[in-house]
């Protein structure tokens, strides 16, 4: 038995130790948000926050995220669009959305450590989150007016 806190709510899962994160968030919780790409952390379609870290949760294992606090995209903005979200609808960087929710999460973490980042910054931090689409120049360019929102330029 593990507890694990998501969004603000504490939850008491039974799953083995090795059980990847992602899955108890959306086989246990009915959490769908992160979703699975690629189940070795290289393509970021199953980022959410872990104490306010990007973490692949495809790879957390249970065992390792037990009794802290974690962030999914459902939980992003409380009610309200935060302000990458908004960014990103201004600037119409979803196509087929898969992606989104773990580029969003990448995105805000990035603008938690680094609010005013250069393009190099949102290529380093974001070149894990894949995207089909190929949106990234929409994602640099919605992250910069994230930021800008924020204050952080």
């Amino acid at each position: 038995m593990f507890d694990i806190v998501v969004n603000g709510l504490r939850h008491r899962v039974d799953v083995v130790p090795e059980m990847p994160l992602l899955w108890v968030l959306r086989d246990e919780l009915g959490i769908t948000g992160p979703k699975y790409g690629c189940g070795i952390a290289q393509c970021g379609a199953c980022t959410v926050q872990v104490d306010g870290a990007a973490v692949r949760s495809c790879q957390a294992r249970m065992a390792d995220v037990a009794g802290k606090e974690i962030t999914t995209i459902e939980a992003v903005g409380k009610g309200k669009l935060h302000p990458v979200q908004e960014a990103w609808i201004e600037h119409q960087v979803p196509q087929c959305g898969y992606c989104q929710a773990g580029q969003i999460i990448q995105a805000i973490s990035l603008l938690e450590s680094k609010p005013a980042p250069t393009d190099e910054d949102i290529n380093e931090v974001m070149s894990g989150n894949l995207c089909r689409c190929g949106t990234y120049e929409r994602i640099r360019v919605a992250i910069h007016a994230a930021a800008e929102k924020i204050g952080g330029k």
